[in-house]
């Protein structure tokens, strides 16, 4: 598959949790944790599961940074 985004970073599914129509999606990233907000039907598509290798791949017009 080929992508636009170029920001796509490699981890490991820390904890999923599903609603009724959304599911929260914890991404474990060098240490990091990333959370993504998908379709409970995009897990179940992907039969996406707590362990799993997967890409998080961000796609922004605007990223701020302070300190």
């Amino acid at each position: 598959m080929k992508l636009s985004a170029r920001n796509a970073l490699k981890g490991k599914v820390l904890e999923i949790t599903k609603g009724q129509v959304v599911a929260k999606v914890k991404v474990d990233v060098g240490g990091q944790s990333i959370t993504s907000l998908v379709s409970v039907d995009a897990i179940e598509d992907l039969d996406l599961k707590v362990g799993d290798e997967v890409s998080a791949i961000v796609k922004s017009t605007e990223v701020m940074i302070a300190k």
